[in-house]
């Protein structure tokens, strides 16, 4: 191989063969297992969409029901990670919170059995039902107040809102963050889940490969653009100040946060169905002061760089949509997690059913046969050779 043939980030080169998602750049398809986004998010739940994903077809209606009741069990998480949650400090990051607790699931559940179908299924329904509570237990915790268990009697994301706002939340409220999790939920190769597939090609256990899909995903090119979107917006601060803005970043060749992506050269799909459910929050909540930043953003940028294949990307609108459903800003990435854990565990599982741990080469850029050199012959380059 040579040096030509090297892709900086692997862009283009395949690395799995794969049925779960499929992405159309040019023309703004994203499908799960052949479903259309838009066809989902109209009519699924969430956790039939990661039935969807993770075991290849829709589940009928008992499968449904016992898949939800399995979830609904295990929502409740070890005292022993709520203790250790609490010596966490306040000011950590959620997403540095997330992957401790993550991984130390794995202490709990640490035997691994991935020829036992009942042992995926179980490591399954565990990372599904207990990151949720994790992630609202952080929360609380940081505030100095007791996490709030689980509420039975509600569904997975109408419970999530009540674990982290410690009420009840609103049903226009629920329904819009399922959908807002349908939509995180899957996204082909991208670093998260390519970083799942490397863990798990190692056959270690499914809690240390979610672990290190957070990791990767914490990162401001990955999940973390959302909560750079609003921060931002915020310094934006009016309409009348964005063609400033967007001028200085190109001049600068800048990124501007929520705009371009590797895969899409038109609008992110998702972007367009969080917009609408924005709008939808504002008929029943109120507008968002930075909405029309955001909105008139959208257009200068297109102007701009539309002709280059820059839009808005899932990370756009995303962040408008949490903070009106009361979620911090620091949580947005956390809640890409929760989503994100059924398009990990989909992989996941079908990197273990034809395993081969990946091993990819390099192109090798350094010197051959370089000499040793004493070590009190060696010049200190921190002093430009002469000494103290």
């Amino acid at each position: 191989m040579t040096i030509g043939e090297f892709k900086p980030g692997l862009e283009g080169v395949p690395a799995t063969l794969s049925n779960i998602s499929f992405v159309d750049g040019q023309n703004g398809v994203l499908e799960y297992r052949g479903i259309p986004i838009d066809v989902l998010a109209q009519q699924s739940t969430f956790l039939e969409t990661a039935y969807l994903l993770i075991w290849g077809q829709l589940p009928t209606q008992l499968e449904l029901a016992e898949f939800e009741h399995e979830i609904q069990y295990h929502r409740r998480i070890k005292y022993r990670i709520r203790d250790m949650m609490k010596c966490f400090p306040e000011s950590g990051h959620p997403m540095d919170a997330l992957q401790a607790s993550a991984a130390a699931l794995g202490l709990f559940y640490a035997r691994r059995d991935l020829d036992n179908p009942a042992y995926i299924r179980g490591a399954v329904v565990r990372l599904l039902a207990k990151i949720p509570t994790m992630v609202a237990a952080f929360q609380l915790i940081r505030k100095g107040n007791d996490p709030v268990q689980p509420n039975d009697n509600l569904s997975y994301s109408a419970n999530f809102l009540y674990m982290l706002n410690e009420q009840q939340p609103d049903s226009i409220a629920a329904r819009i963050m399922d959908i807002c999790l349908i939509l995180h939920a899957e996204h082909t190769i991208n670093a998260s889940t390519f970083s799942a597939m490397v863990t798990a090609s190692t056959l270690t256990d499914p809690y240390a490969v979610v672990a290190s899909a957070v990791g990767t995903l914490a990162g401001p090119l990955h999940g973390g653009a959302s909560e750079e979107v609003i921060l931002m917006l915020e310094q934006i601060g009016s309409v009348d100040r964005v063609e400033a803005f967007v001028d200085q970043k190109i001049a600068q060749k800048s990124k501007i946060m929520g705009f371009g992506h590797r895969v899409y050269k038109v609008k992110d799909p998702r972007a367009t169905i969080l917009q609408k459910l924005v709008e939808q929050l504002f008929e029943k909540f109120g507008r968002d002061e930075y909405y029309d930043v955001a909105t008139t953003l959208e257009h200068v940028v297109a102007d701009r760089m539309g002709h280059k294949g820059v839009y808005p990307n899932v990370d756009f609108y995303s962040g408008l949509v949490y903070r009106k459903l009361g979620i911090p800003t620091d949580l947005f990435t956390p809640v890409f997690a929760i989503s994100r854990v059924a398009g990990w565990l989909a992989h996941w599982k079908e990197q273990i059913g034809e395993n081969r741990i990946f091993r990819p080469t390099q192109i090798y850029t350094g010197s051959h046969n370089s000499p040793y050199v004493p070590i009190k012959e060696r010049i200190d380059s921190s002093t430009n050779g002469l000494g103290t």
